[in-house]
């Protein structure tokens, strides 16, 4: 598990823990079960590893101010970072950018986003990315 914490990462500590908590759900599970199962195992698992998360956190979208829905994010874990599930083959690029929009739409740094669904557990640390400036 050391691998998985690395210093220069906001939060590396905690992220370990959530993965290491994934790869046990994934070790006993496997793969091939829908998404809300290993949503359920991983809850079990936080619990007994005494992380604090909301589970289907519901936030509010905004656009330039106003409200224009709801999402809910699989997890919410000690009021800092979001955690998505898949239970697909691979994680593609559209996963990645729901991620993404999912960090800027709550105003957070950082995010996990795990996949149960392939032989091997998949996990891509997510990061709100930095606002470039534009050169004229």
């Amino acid at each position: 598990m050391g691998t998985m914490i690395k210093e220069e990462y906001r939060y590396s500590e905690l992220t370990g823990k959530i993965i290491g908590c994934a790869m046990e759900v994934h070790k006993i599970l496997g793969n091939g079960f829908q998404e809300v199962i290993y949503q359920r195992a991983l809850a079990i698992e936080m619990k007994h590893q005494g992380l604090e998360f909301s589970r289907e956190h519901e936030m509010e979208i905004f656009y330039k101010g106003e409200q224009i829905g709801n999402r809910r994010v699989d997890f919410f874990v000690e009021g800092k970072i979001m955690v998505e599930l898949k239970a697909v083959v691979q994680i593609e690029d559209v996963h990645l950018a729901q991620a993404i929009n999912y960090l800027e739409a709550y105003g957070l740094d950082i995010g996990l986003l795990i996949n149960f669904g392939n032989t091997s557990l998949q996990f891509k640390r997510v990061m709100k990315p930095r606002k470039k400036s534009l050169e004229l």
